[in-house]
């Protein structure tokens, strides 16, 4: 069954420039919270952006998608949580679950570490189980369980998942396993490259934490007009 719930709305960064994403995050004012900043903005102006946001009182999902040999994306995990203004760390940040048990472990230990060293809570650490860009095929269900048990096992706090496994992977590891689900799409948004997109009413009937919404909202001529909507969707389903 899924959870029962209120999940909270993640707007995506995905902009070219620190000027954009200041841009957005004045026009969305006080009805976001959480934003996401993925690899074409932290590769655009890397830390700044993190440190704008915490300094504004936002919540930073770095969706960097850390994949490499234990020990590097250990110290990167490391230097993610280091990413500090006022005493204040990031939110969450995601690795990639086929990476391997060793290399999840290490990252929890890293972000453990640092996190009481600088004195900062540690972030959400989630696992990327398929991408939603891929489309639907027989076994997916099967590999994004596998994923997800191994991310629980190796100690991290949850995984991204499209809405067509939420539900699935709630009933199997609890309410207190997080769940993020991009690939967001109100009613009569295109689904673009999105192979398994949701609407906001599908993903809070899954039993998903987190909805992750970037163009629809990005590529709006009123962003916060889109905003509010979706947020009334969320909060009425």
């Amino acid at each position: 069954m899924a959870k029962k719930h209120t999940p909270q709305l993640i707007v995506a960064l995905d902009v070219d420039t620190l000027e954009e994403a200041q841009a957005l995050v004045g026009r969305l004012k006080e009805d976001v919270g959480i934003y996401k900043v993925g690899s074409q903005l932290f590769t655009a102006c890397g830390p700044a952006v993190v440190r704008y946001l915490l300094k504004a009182g936002k919540k930073v999902f770095l969706d960097l998608k850390f994949h490499d040999i234990p020990n590097t994306v250990a110290q990167a995990v490391s230097a993610a949580v280091r990413l500090e203004e006022g005493g204040r760390g990031i939110f969450m940040c995601t690795l990639h679950v086929s990476g391997g048990g060793e290399m999840l472990r290490q990252a929890v230990m890293a972000a453990t570490k640092t996190a009481q060293n600088i004195g900062v809570m540690k972030p959400l650490l989630v696992g990327i189980t398929v991408l939603t860009s891929e489309g639907k095929r027989d076994n997916i269900l099967q590999l994004v369980l596998e994923k997800a048990r191994l991310a629980k096992e190796s100690g991290l706090n949850g995984v991204v998942a499209s809405c067509q496994e939420a539900a699935a992977i709630r009933d199997k590891f609890g309410d207190d396993f997080v769940i993020v689900t991009p690939g967001i799409r109100p009613e009569g948004s295109q689904a673009e490259d999105q192979k398994r997109a949701a609407t906001p009413q599908e993903a809070v009937a899954s039993g998903s934490d987190f909805l992750v919404v970037g163009r629809p909202i990005i590529k709006a001529d009123n962003p916060s007009d889109v905003t509010k909507r979706i947020l009334s969707i969320i909060n009425q389903t």
